[in-house]
């Protein structure tokens, strides 16, 4: 979550009269995050969330995000939903881009990661994979590998002004992902379905202990069900010094696995897997980094803290190296 586009009173007063949700009393913009713009609403009738889409968000694609997640709710997992219009619209425009309102969940979300946080949040992960089994619509991973050799390019010799030998050493690493990879150049698939694909600690809420919701699904996609538990083996299980909390994985795994059974197959693909989330967010972190424009109202995220995890994942030869 971010600011880049402000929104005037005179605006949003306007685009509220489309909406029964009670009279404003409160708004302010969430600092955290890097894709779109977001505020908190508080209104007589309660909390929401406005978005307003920005940056890589395909404004065609918004009618599937915003219809998994009221699959995923109906299915008895707790994510935002929609909130419609007095016109029964989810989806409009305000300040000149793609908005809509979302309601408000409550929690937390950990700013400090516990070894405990890791069964839960397999848990929720395998139950979200579960419930998008009948969500038949596909969409395409537009962050997934035929992306990254692109972004890197995009980001070219600037690579080098974060960290001097930084674009060699990252073609290097996908000279090493893209052959591996399940499902290209005659390697297994795996099981495919939808994923949220950027399920950090940011993006799950904890209450006394379990995970009482899950947000930001504008990542999602089809794709392979392990990705998304390497995408949070990177994000809850590694340090940004690229220490391994085995412990953590294990848990994790252990919750996914009560709901979800991994194959053979998906445990050993976790490795590299877990490689490519870690060049992904490594590479779109470079971008954002690069190309933020100044005064965005958003947290720049440090992309060497996931050349630091990649690093960690390349070193590895099975799923033994992580104690797994």
């Amino acid at each position: 979550m971010a600011v880049y586009t402000d929104v005037s009173d005179a605006a949003l007063g306007a685009f509220l009269t489309d909406y029964n949700i009670g009279t404003l009393t409160a708004f302010r913009g969430i600092a955290e995050g890097v894709e779109n713009s977001n505020f908190v609403l508080r209104t007589t009738e309660g909390d929401f969330i406005l978005t307003l889409y920005e940056k890589r968000v395909d404004p065609t694609q918004l009618p599937w995000f915003l219809g998994l997640m009221q699959h995923l709710a109906r299915h008895g997992l707790n994510c935002p939903q929609p909130v419609p219009g007095r016109d029964g619209e989810t989806l409009r425009r305000l300040a000149n881009r793609p908005a809509a309102i979302t309601t408000f969940l409550e929690g937390v979300w950990p700013r400090q990661i516990q070894t405990a946080h890791g069964y839960p949040l397999g848990q929720a992960l395998a139950r979200l994979h579960l419930a998008g089994t009948d969500y038949t619509a596909p969409r395409a991973n537009a962050l997934g590998p035929d992306a990254w050799t692109p972004l890197l390019e995009s980001c070219g010799a600037q690579a080098d002004t974060v960290r001097p030998g930084l674009e060699t050493e990252l073609r290097d690493a996908l000279n090493r992902i893209l052959p591996a990879w399940p499902g290209l150049h005659g390697n297994q698939d795996l099981p495919r379905g939808q994923i949220h694909a950027d399920l950090f600690p940011d993006n799950v809420f904890f209450l006394d202990g379990d995970v009482s919701g899950l947000i930001d699904f504008y990542f999602a996609c089809t794709d392979i069900l392990a990705y998304d538990i390497a995408i949070c083996l990177n994000a809850w299980c590694l340090s940004d010094n690229g220490d391994f909390n085995v412990t953590c994985a294990r848990r994790l795994l252990e919750g996914y696995e009560s709901i979800r059974p991994l194959s053979e197959a998906e445990r050993d693909a976790l490795p590299v897997l877990s490689a490519g989330a870690a060049i992904r967010f490594c590479l779109t972190r470079l971008y954002d980094w690069i190309n933020t424009p100044p005064g965005a109202m958003v947290t720049r995220k440090d992309p060497l803290a996931y050349l630091k995890r990649l690093r960690f994942h390349l070193s590895t030869t099975s799923i033994k190296d992580y104690g797994l």
